[in-house]
C-alpha cells in the first residue's frame, strides 16, 4: 500500500473531509512549484477549520428550536413605519448579550414580534452563542412536567444556562399561580447573567392579568425591564399584509358588487335548504 493511500485512510479516520477533498489539488500545486509545503498545509488546515465552524454554526441554529428561519432581510420594515429600523438592526452586533440585556417586543398579534425575535436569535446562534426559542405556554408545561417527575431544578437550570433565551407569546393565555412562580424563578435565575428576549401582546400595565397576582407580575417585570430594550410595534398585522394589498387594489364599486353577490348567494342557499327541508318533511 502506497503512502498516498495510507494518508487518505488517515484523513478518513481523522474525519478531515476538506483536506481529503483538496489534497490532490495542493499536491499538484506543490509539484509545479506554485506553492510551498508550509503554505499548502496552512491553506488546507484553514479549509478544515472553516468547515468545522460552518458545522458548529449550523448545529447552534438547528438546536435552537426556531419556529422558522427568517432573518432581518426577510422583514418588511416599510410595513411597520413606527419601528426604528436602525435600532433593530443594531441588535445584530450582539452587544446586548455582552451586557446581559433583555429585549422585549410589545404589540398586537401579527405585527412581526416573533419574526424579529427569531432574527436576533439566529444572529446570536450563528455567532455560536447558546440560544433557545420556546413558546411561553410550552415552557411552563415543560417545567410543570419536570416538577411532577422530581427534576424541576435540573430543568430550570437547563433553561437558565442559555446565553439567549427567547420566550414567545407571554400573556397570550393566562397563567396559574404555579406557572407564574416557575416563570419568576427562571427570570430571577437569568437576571443580570444572560439575555432574555420576550414577545408579548399585553402592555406592562396589564401583566397582572396574565399572572393573576399583582406582586408577582411586578417582581417579574422588575427583573425583565431592568437593563432592557423595549420595542413597541404599533401597526397592522404582518400576516394580513398581502390581503390588505389585494383589498386596497379592488375598486370601491367592485367591493359593493361583491357584497351584493355574497348576500344573494347566502339568501338563495337559505331559501333552497328551507324549501328542501319542508318538502322532505
Amino acid at each position: 500500500m502506497s503512502n498516498y493511500i495510507k494518508l487518505i485512510n488517515n484523513l478518513e479516520v481523522l474525519q478531515l473531509e476538506k483536506i481529503k477533498q483538496n489534497l490532490d489539488q495542493y499536491v499538484d500545486l506543490i509539484n509545479n512549484k506554485k506553492k510551498d509545503v508550509v503554505e499548502s498545509l496552512y491553506e488546507l488546515t484553514n479549509l478544515e477549520i472553516e468547515l468545522r465552524n460552518e458545522k458548529a454554526i449550523y448545529g447552534c441554529v438547528r438546536t435552537a428550536g426556531f419556529p422558522f428561519l427568517k432573518t432581518f432581510d426577510d422583514f418588511d420594515f416599510s410595513f411597520q413605519p413606527t419601528l426604528n429600523k436602525e435600532q433593530i438592526l443594531d441588535f445584530k452586533n450582539l452587544r446586548f448579550i455582552e451586557n446581559n440585556e433583555n429585549i422585549i417586543f410589545v404589540g398586537s398579534p401579527g405585527v412581526g414580534k416573533t419574526h424579529l425575535a427569531t432574527s436576533i436569535g439566529i444572529e446570536a446562534a450563528q455567532n455560536r452563542n447558546s440560544t433557545y426559542f420556546i413558546n411561553c405556554n410550552d415552557l411552563i408545561a415543560n417545567l410543570k412536567k419536570a416538577q411532577s417527575e422530581n427534576r424541576f431544578i435540573n430543568r430550570l437550570n437547563h433553561y437558565a444556562r442559555y446565553k439567549v433565551l427567547i420566550i414567545d407569546e407571554v400573556g397570550f393565555l393566562p397563567m396559574d399561580l404555579d406557572g407564574a412562580n416557575m416563570l419568576f424563578q427562571l427570570i430571577n435565575k437569568r437576571y443580570e447573567k444572560h439575555s432574555t428576549i420576550i414577545t408579548t401582546n399585553k402592555p406592562f400595565g396589564k401583566w397582572h392579568e396574565i399572572f393573576n397576582d399583582v406582586t408577582l407580575a411586578n417582581a417579574i417585570l422588575d427583573r425583565l425591564l431592568h437593563h432592557s430594550h423595549i420595542i413597541n410595534i404599533n401597526g397592522n398585522s404582518y400576516r394580513l399584509k398581502d390581503k390588505l394589498k389585494i383589498d386596497s387594489d379592488v375598486p370601491e364599486p367592485m367591493h359593493n358588487w361583491l357584497h351584493f353577490l355574497y348576500i344573494f348567494i347566502f339568501n338563495f342557499l337559505y331559501i333552497f335548504i328551507l324549501t328542501l327541508t319542508l318538502t322532505l318533511s
